[in-house]
């Protein structure tokens, strides 16, 4: 019997057009909209899906959850009451005696799936056909939609904090509203509670997450910390304005060390061995057409170490323009109130004021181009104490710089594959004159990276306070190998080098020894492509003079394919650090074909996991993980164990436990961060 988008079979059918009721009996089986339910005996008003079904078993399509029950009472096509019920996502195999390895049992199974959610009372929760878990009354979701309620506890076990519980409750405000409110308690520390709030709308978003711990069982104090990320857009006559707020906040130098190892802290405050300078900003940013604005406030807490200086505030003005009869050119101004502790910085204080104004005539041909550029950088300095007897100072200078280049292509063939190679010359040169900086304060500027891509811009220093004097020549030679037929490169090389004509005189610090005149260390690069699975990388600095490499790094990417990557790289700095990295996500089960093992196909997978970072001057250990996940289809179980250092003599060890019930729940801690933050290319199952 069809009726619009339900289909009806049994052995017997008997339909009565007056009352609009059916009776079925013997392998009576219903369709409708990916639902399949099958039983013995039915009841039903057909037009509005209200009857009872008996010794019922149903599949719920594309949620793709299933059980059965002695009875299944249905209110509507949306709502169905299970009787003595179960409920599971595992696939059932052939056979009478087929278990599924997690199942709920309970004496009354509500399932909405208007709502898309399952009430249960009396419950019980079997794993492995053992009963594990007695269940009070809750609600589950039957699919991924959001819906309040108690989320699964987390279990954890932190070589500080000791024990920990984490029972989160979810609160579904609205569409684009939640609250996660979530005791968390630390058997040596005592109860930490986390709040973290989300909110996003067409025009603002934002999450705000609160964390508070009356009376540290260790540190006997009150702990706290706030983040809050902020994200909206204002409308006005004048162009929109973007409004960003970066907050981070903790209420103490210790609460790095103490909590960023913790094994489920949910209020995710930035924290770690590396971030211990938390930033406190507020950009508005405007633009409209060739104009563009700036306004941030920004201040920083330094954890047990010192913080850049706080910017109270900084305002900047761009104003560009391209090919206009060929000529790019722009003017930025940048005011800055510079504030931070004297004493740590031995300078004052500082509102520093510059213009930097630009120009440059790009002449590209097919396998040409030719871009002279010259740039002014003007500075005005007002301090809030005399340097040198002086309250103000002012740099004025100039920079002239002429990049050129060439593209050659031939075709060629290289062991027996077909190729497009480039040869690519570059010459970049550069010239600043000197201006005596020695007596100027430094509030944000830094010596540049010296790559391959650095090694072509004209100041050696990221930021505004020192301008370096340069007089060199930059000579790059790149070669491409390329597919003629798609483009995709298969490898490429690069060597750079510089030839100072003049001493640089401008350092960042009156003691540091200036950059001499002749060659500079070679910076050598490639990468190749080896099919689809392999990638090499490697990159060195070589010092001719002392005839040793500065800095290496070596690395390569094994990806076979979903679940299969191995990462390897080799890095050095001369007379400071020698490291091997080594990370991957690898099925065991192929090796264990491999090894002459053998494994049916409905035998789970089991997947290893692991990072070693291992320092070569130390001959220890910098940061390690090792990892089992095991999949079973309709559930999956993992085991992360991770060590990172947090001082030279101490460090932070984590055990992260966790079932997945696919479909249903997690149980134990969620590992995927860290997962995510050590393995590159890291794939979650399922």
């Amino acid at each position: 019997m069809l009726r619009a988008d339900t289909q009806f079979s049994a052995d017997r059918l008997l339909y009565d057009q007056r009352t609009d009721q059916l009776q079925a009996e013997g392998n009576v089986r219903i369709e409708r909209n990916e639902r399949i339910y099958t039983g013995n005996y039915l009841e039903l008003d057909v037009t509005r899906f209200e009857g009872f079904f008996t010794e019922v078993s149903y599949q719920l399509g594309g949620e793709k959850g299933h059980g059965q029950a002695q009875r299944a009472d249905f209110a509507d096509k949306n709502h169905m009451t299970a009787h003595e019920g179960t409920y599971t996502t595992c696939r059932r195999k052939p056979g009478p005696g087929w278990v599924p390895e997690w199942v709920l049992t309970a004496t009354q199974l509500n399932l909405d799936n208007e709502e898309e959610i399952g009430k249960a009372q009396g419950a019980f929760l079997h794993f492995q056909g053992v009963p594990v878990l007695p269940v009070p009354p809750f609600s589950f979701p039957i699919t991924e939609k959001r819906k309040s309620g108690f989320l699964p506890p987390v279990f954890g076990l932190d070589s500080a904090n000791g024990l920990e519980l984490a029972t989160p409750y979810y609160v579904n405000l609205a569409s684009n509203y939640d609250l996660t409110l979530t005791p968390n308690f630390m058997s040596n520390r005592g109860v930490n509670t986390e709040t973290q709030l989300r909110y996003l709308d067409s025009t603002y978003s934002g999450d705000l997450k609160l964390a508070f711990m009356p009376s540290d069982g260790l540190r006997g104090q009150d702990r706290g910390a706030i983040a809050l990320t902020h994200r909206s857009e204002i409308a006005s006559p004048l162009g929109a304005v973007s409004i960003a707020a970066n907050i981070s906040r903790v209420g103490d130098d210790n609460y790095w060390s103490d909590f960023s190892g913790s094994t489920i802290l949910q209020s995710g405050i930035p924290l770690g061995g590396t971030n211990r300078q938390l930033p406190a900003d507020i950009t508005a940013t405007w633009g409209r057409g060739d104009v563009s604005s700036m306004l941030k406030v920004q201040k920083w807490q330094g954890l047990q170490i010192i913080t850049p200086y706080d910017r109270v505030p900084q305002w900047t003005l761009r104003y560009a323009q391209s090919n206009v009869q060929g000529i790019d050119w722009s003017v930025d101004t940048d005011i800055t109130q510079f504030e931070g502790d004297r004493a740590l910085s031995h300078q004052p204080n500082a509102q520093r004021a510059f213009a930097w104004a630009q120009v440059s005539y790009p002449m590209i041909w097919p396998a040409f181009y030719l871009t002279p550029k010259l740039q002014t950088h003007s500075t005005v300095y007002q301090f809030d104490a005399p340097i040198s007897g002086q309250q103000t100072a002012s740099r004025l200078t100039s920079t002239f710089s002429l990049d050129a280049g060439l593209t050659f292509e031939r075709n060629a063939e290289i062991l027996g594959v077909k190729v497009l190679q480039t040869l690519e010359p570059r010459a970049f040169y550069v010239y600043t004159p000197y201006t005596d900086q020695s007596l100027l304060p430094n509030y944000d500027t830094a010596a540049q990276d010296l790559n391959l891509t650095a090694v072509f811009t004209e100041n050696a220093y990221v930021g505004n306070d020192k301008i370096s004097d340069n007089n060199l020549l930059t000579l790059g030679l790149t070669t491409r190998f390329l597919n003629p037929d798609t483009g995709g490169q298969f490898a490429s090389f690069g060597i750079a080098q510089r030839l100072r004509f003049e001493e640089q005189k401008v350092t960042l610090v009156p003691a540091q020894a200036p950059a001499a005149t002749g060659l500079s260390d070679i910076l050598v690069g490639s990468r190749v492509n080896l099919g689809d699975r392999w990638v090499l990388d490697a990159a060195t600095q070589y010092n001719l003079q002392t005839q040793q490499s500065v800095r290496s790094v070596i690395g390569g990417r094994f990806h076979a394919g979903d679940f299969q990557t191995l990462n390897l790289a080799y890095r050095s700095q001369a007379n400071v650090n020698e490291q091997v990295d080594l990370s991957w996500q690898w099925p065991l089960n192929r090796l264990w074909h491999m090894a002459g093992g053998s494994s049916s196909s409905d035998d789970g997978r089991f997947y290893g996991l692991g990072r070693l970072a291992f320092s070569l001057r130390d001959q220890a250990l910098v940061d390690s993980l090792l990892g089992l996940e095991y999949d079973a289809g309709c559930w999956i179980s993992r085991v992360v164990y991770s060590r990172t250092p947090i001082t030279p003599q101490t460090a932070n060890s984590k055990l992260m436990l966790q079932i997945e019930l696919v479909g249903f729940t997690r149980l134990g801690i969620d590992p995927f961060k860290a997962l995510t933050d050590s393995i590159p290319r890291y794939q979650y199952l399922h």
